[in-house]
């Protein structure tokens, strides 16, 4: 296979954002298992990634915990100076006035009646009672606000991460498809230069409707080829095409999944000489010589 023009697919980077359909990853994995190239080219596509995302990262406010969690405390601290102060202003106790002086031979006896009333010492408890509520009143509201305050930074701190994960995978995307752009105007330049001849595959017994070209160039021995309509592969099994020299098989490489699925054309290994080119199916990897029994479409050079 052409490991520079899979690298250039994008198919890498769909599989690191985790885009890719799960019938594609295996593939993905098979191959970059097999082909260090590949390997090394998605650890890098990973490491963009993670380099990215740390590169556009917004560190909150210093301190920023600290203080909202720091205001409950400060509120408990400004109420108790208030209370403080409350019960400091409050009126004295009521003294009861002492009787006056009188005669000493003439001693004045107060009916118990005329005693001082005990509702004022009462008042004093109550106006305590009625501070005490207000600081708890005070207490519990900043409190709640706190609370919400906490919340909204936890809030702000989630929606800055998923935006930065957007932009990554924004980012990742683009790439992927600036990449399929320049894959496809080579491709339109392979279609439209001249010196490139054009063979028809056609399909054998075995596949009658099955139908493909092969697109040869003699001056520079490139050989891309492309596909109309293959029948799916058995498990384990993979498209190779053979130039056919003077009647000896000769190995042109085998087919991306992607390639005999007809989504792409495929650059194959440079071919010196032939007269005919056709594909059969192989092992994955493919094989030394051609399985003529599984020959699925061939075609000779005009």
């Amino acid at each position: 296979m052409d490991i520079q023009q899979y690298i250039e697919s994008g198919i890498l980077e769909e599989y690191a954002l985790g885009v890719l359909p799960a019938a594609n990853r295996a593939e993905v994995e098979r191959l970059v298992a097999a082909h260090p190239e590949l390997q090394h080219e998605l650890n890098a596509i990973i490491s963009g990634l993670d380099t990215y995302a740390e590169a556009h990262a917004l560190t909150p406010p210093p301190g920023m915990r600290e203080r909202v969690l720091a205001g409950w405390q400060q509120a408990i601290r400004a109420e108790a100076p208030g209370t403080t102060q409350a019960s400091a202003t409050a009126e004295p106790p009521y003294v009861a006035p002492q009787p006056a002086a009188a005669p000493a031979p003439e001693p004045v006896v107060r009916p118990i009646s005329s005693a001082p009333e005990p509702a004022i010492r009462e008042e004093a408890p109550r106006r305590g009672f009625g501070w005490l509520m207000a600081a708890s009143v005070a207490l519990l509201l900043s409190m709640a606000g706190n609370y919400v305050l906490y919340n909204r930074w936890q809030n702000t701190e989630t929606a800055l991460f998923a935006a930065q994960n957007d932009q990554a995978r924004f980012a990742a995307t683009q790439q992927a498809a600036e990449k399929q752009l320049s894959s496809q105007g080579r491709e339109l330049a392979v279609l439209r230069d001249v010196q490139f001849q054009s063979v028809t595959l056609a399909g054998t017994p075995a596949a009658p409707s099955a139908k493909a070209r092969v697109l040869y160039n003699p001056a520079t021995k490139a050989v891309y080829v492309d596909v109309h309509s293959l029948p799916a592969p058995p498990a384990g099994k993979q498209y190779q095409l053979w130039a056919l020299d003077n009647g000896q098989p000769v190995d042109a490489g085998v087919l991306a999944a992607s390639t005999a699925a007809g989504d792409s054309l495929q650059q194959m290994k440079n071919i010196v000489s032939a007269q005919a080119f056709a594909m059969t199916v192989e092992n994955e990897g493919g094989s030394a010589s051609p399985t003529l029994a599984t020959m699925t479409v061939l075609g000779k050079l005009l």
